[in-house]
């Protein structure tokens, strides 16, 4: 008898999920609340998988032995809760991708901050020491489709909070815990405790041949470190104190012991700047020595690594202002990484869907850094109310072209405009990358 896997979510990874399903045997039908991009629902009749767009058949979804749920969909969603109040298990798509991957190992990144840069250099360095793998997960390919079209040896797979709500079995060898900062507590009932837990849950099927490379500066992850049963090794990172294990910068120098490898390497000589980089850069560098990269080959991939599109991304000095695209920043805490990189006046352009922002986080670096405020959303009270007696020019613009023209008026030369947001996106484009876009091609309009 095959088993029925419903997936509910037709994006890249249920499409992924999917297809990897399918190629597996088990009967799969695909449903989609909306309708399918045209090149997904071609894949999904190329291949002969059944699916439904633009609505759910409820009877069809709860005739499932196991449904796979793509990260978008809450669990306050109707049909979720139906799915569980019938009993039926609930999997992601990188747990369904692990079931099914073979001898392939992997390296699973996670975090409120850093985590897609970290999970990038990664990638980068392990490709530079010639690892067979594939960059995975929230950036670029869904695990799934990798797993079923291309499988490779080592998987670099970017994970959400969401996707390790829903895992059973998912197993890192390497395990990578950037920070954990208030974010998403709309889908945790609001409940950051609940966020937290849904963190750890990286960790929940390691074992002692397995790492957990986590940051030991973060408040919340060393408080909550004893509250989790941890199995694997731990190598932290920081900059606090020396470890005999994992890594820490001193005096200007990255310090890096994972067991097998001990190596150095100046902060001057890292492709990346800032801060927040240098703690991105210790976990990535952490991570490849643990599987075996040699120390040469990471010191040259750490110089040769460039920034992502729309993370701290410079775009362009236009009359003397220059312009950094960080569309990405979609909570507080990115903003607050961006604005201590800041050392020249800036213009912070900020906004959006906010999902219970706590702005007081920033206060002291916008009182210190910025001389003027330009709000790019829907509603924007919330920013007025929690500035208005730090930064004397604010105003409300209502699209990306009308934010970049208020932000240059108000910019003199030797000034940064910043496009930081600390919210989510969808109140004026499709995602951050489109805000991204359409930041840079008004910039470019000026």
């Amino acid at each position: 008898m095959q088993q029925r896997l419903v997936i509910l979510g037709g994006g890249e990874s249920g499409v992924g999920a999917a297809i990897l399903a399918s190629k597996e045997g088990y009967d799969v039908f695909l449903s989609d609340g909306g309708p399918l991009k045209d090149i997904h629902r071609q894949e999904l009749i190329q291949l002969g998988i059944a699916f439904e767009e633009g609505g759910h058949t409820v009877e069809k979804v709860l005739h499932a032995d196991e449904v796979m749920k793509s990260p978008g969909i809450p669990e306050k969603n109707d049909l979720v809760k139906q799915v569980r109040a019938k009993g039926i298990p609930v999997i992601s798509e990188i747990e369904l991708a692990y079931r099914h991957k073979g001898k392939s190992r992997i390296i699973g990144i996670t975090g409120s901050n850093g985590k897609t840069t970290t999970t990038a250099m990664i990638y980068h360095i392990c490709r530079h020491g010639e690892l067979d793998c594939a960059l995975v997960g929230n950036i670029g390919y869904s695990f799934a489709r990798q797993v079923a079209e291309d499988p490779k040896e080592w998987y670099v797979v970017e994970i959400s909070s969401f996707q390790l709500d829903d895992i059973v079995t998912f197993r890192p060898d390497v395990a990578v815990l950037t920070n954990i900062t208030e974010d998403h507590l709309d889908r945790y009932e609001y409940k950051f405790e609940n966020y937290i837990r849904s963190k750890f849950r990286i960790t929940m099927n390691q074992t002692g041949d397995d790492h957990f490379i986590y940051n030991d500066d973060d408040p919340v992850i060393k408080e909550h470190l004893d509250r989790y049963p941890i199995h694997s090794n731990p190598l932290p990172f920081t900059m606090q104190h020396e470890t005999n294990k994992g890594g820490f910068i001193n005096k200007g120098q990255m310090n890096i012991e994972t067991g097998n490898e001990k190596w150095q390497m100046s902060i001057y000589d890292f492709a990346l700047k800032g801060i927040h980089n240098q703690y991105n850069t210790m976990a990535a560098g952490i991570a490849s020595a643990t599987v075996g990269i040699r120390k040469q080959k990471i010191r040259e991939a750490i110089q040769s690594f460039e920034a992502l599109e729309h993370r701290m991304e410079y775009v362009s000095t236009v009359r003397g202002v220059e312009f950094i695209n960080d569309s990405k920043a979609t909570n507080v805490n990115s903003t607050w990484y961006a604005l201590e990189s800041m050392d020249k006046p800036t213009i912070l352009i900020l906004g959006g869907v906010d999902k219970g922002n706590d702005y007081g986080l920033i206060r002291d670096l916008v009182k210190e850094k910025v001389k003027a405020i330009v709000c790019m959303g829907v509603d924007n009270r919330k920013i007025h109310e929690a500035f208005q007696n730090d930064v004397a020019l604010m105003v409300n613009t209502a699209s990306a072209e009308e934010a970049v023209k208020a932000a240059f008026h108000f910019a003199t030369k030797g000034d940064v405009v910043l496009l930081s947001p600390a919210c989510a996106s969808f109140d004026l484009f499709k995602n951050y990358e489109d805000r991204g876009h359409q930041f840079k091609e008004a910039v470019r309009d000026l």
